[in-house]
């Protein structure tokens, strides 16, 4: 059991993306509106012919907003090719920061090269102040342009893809699973008795994406009370589930709603389980009829490996719920998260159903297994057992040749290294 002390909230939410994306538009938009009206203001230094600089500035401005084009012909592309080579559910390029970047810088430049062509006017002359800032931000436009065309490449590749998920599902993991830093953490309890209050969602059916733990935490502090979550971050709301229970003291709904950020689809900030799902799609389409492509499939089970076998996916065994507790040591906040099990039961089962006709993902499923067992808790132990007994008796009756040629490997009850 895990207790986090105060400042232990290390997920606060956050925007949504889409929010975000439009902010940074309208706030880049509005700073090239004032850039464009004070930079042709500047006196002093060498002057440039007025007209022939409106003109490159006109005819800049309208052709910057072709790189639009180019931003979502980009968009299209590699979320057509992620939805049919990987999976539907992988949104890393759409979500890139550096996408909404490029489109808003893009927009301010546009507006900054018009409104310095209308500030200009009828002037003869203009500080060559004017064309430099305007040579500088293409430059920079240029280097977000070269950036976003290198990501593209790699969101169509396969080793990146698979490195970025699992390096974003290792953070999550190390986010929701934290090492155990309360001595106490065994002595705090909840109250057992009945809920003073019962949180239930009201809204259309949407993805639970982000919990705000610092304002949970704040808000059953200032009333006394415990709020135990019963929906971990990635799962879906339905109307009228329950989401919490209160204790102690009611807290209005809208505080703890008010509390969530929730979407569409599930995203990697707080959803380790969003990881393995991932990666066993990649494995699974992979394995597909119509694309045999068992190598992909071993692939992916690599990076599983190295999510499962990770510290955090390992404390994750025996964790339990996270508690949060206030700067009184009190436990606040309760929240559900996924246990090592349903790790394990997302990343691997439709896997083995998959594999069946593919000894070279068998084998890989078998050494991972295995590779497994030494770290894991009891009950997961017998888990992985139960799985590589499953994946060995498939590869003894399927492929009796290679099920006799290949090495052993190491059983519990053997001890040691075989």
């Amino acid at each position: 059991m895990t207790v986090i002390p105060r400042g232990g909230g290390r997920a606060p939410l956050r925007r949504s993306r889409q929010v975000r994306a439009g902010l940074v538009q309208l706030l880049l938009a509005l700073a090239g509106l004032a850039l464009g009206m004070l930079v042709p203001r500047i006196t002093g230094g060498p002057d440039a012919p007025a007209r022939q600089v409106a003109d490159v500035l006109v005819a800049l401005g309208f052709g910057v907003l072709g790189t639009t084009v180019v931003i979502f012909s980009l968009l299209f592309l590699v979320v057509q090719w992620a939805h049919t080579s990987f999976t539907p559910r992988l949104t890393l390029f759409r979500q890139s920061p550096i996408v909404w970047w490029t489109f808003a810088f893009s927009i301010g430049l546009a507006v900054f090269c018009v409104t310095a062509a209308l500030a200009i006017g009828d002037s003869s002359d203009v500080s060559v102040a004017v064309p430099v800032v305007t040579a500088i931000l293409l430059l920079a436009m240029l280097t977000l342009l070269r950036a976003l065309l290198l990501r593209a490449l790699s969101s169509i590749q396969l080793a990146p893809v698979l490195r970025s998920i699992t390096e974003r599902g290792s953070t999550a993991l190390d986010t929701l699973y934290p090492a155990d830093t309360s001595p106490a953490a065994s002595e705090v309890s909840v109250d057992n008795g009945p809920p003073a209050a019962t949180v239930t969602w009201r809204k259309p059916a949407a993805v639970l994406q982000q919990i705000d733990v610092r304002q949970l935490r704040e808000a059953a502090r200032e009333a006394d009370a415990v709020i135990v979550l019963h929906k971990a971050p990635g799962g879906t709301l339905r109307p009228g589930a329950k989401i919490a229970d209160v204790y102690g003291a009611a807290i209005a709904d809208t505080t703890v709603l008010g509390s969530l950020a929730t979407g569409l689809e599930p995203t990697f900030e707080q959803d380790p389980m969003l990881a393995f799902r991932l990666l066993a799609d990649i494995a699974l389409r992979a394995l597909s009829s119509s694309i045999n492509d068992p190598a992909t499939a071993a692939q992916a089970l690599d990076c599983m490996a190295d999510l499962l076998g990770g510290p955090a996916a390992r404390r994750a065994g025996e964790a339990g719920p996270l508690r949060v507790a206030g700067p009184d040591g009190a436990v606040r906040v309760v929240i559900r998260r996924p246990s090592w099990e349903e790790f394990v039961r997302t990343g691997i089962d439709d896997v083995i159903v998959a594999a069946l006709n593919s000894p070279l993902v068998l084998t890989r499923l078998r050494t991972l297994l295995a590779d497994l067992e030494p770290g894991a808790h009891p009950h997961g132990r017998d888990l992985l057992n139960r799985r590589r007994a499953w994946v060995e008796r498939e590869m003894a009756g399927r492929f009796p040749v290679l099920w006799r040629e290949a090495p052993p490997t190491p059983h519990p009850q053997a001890g040691g290294i075989g």
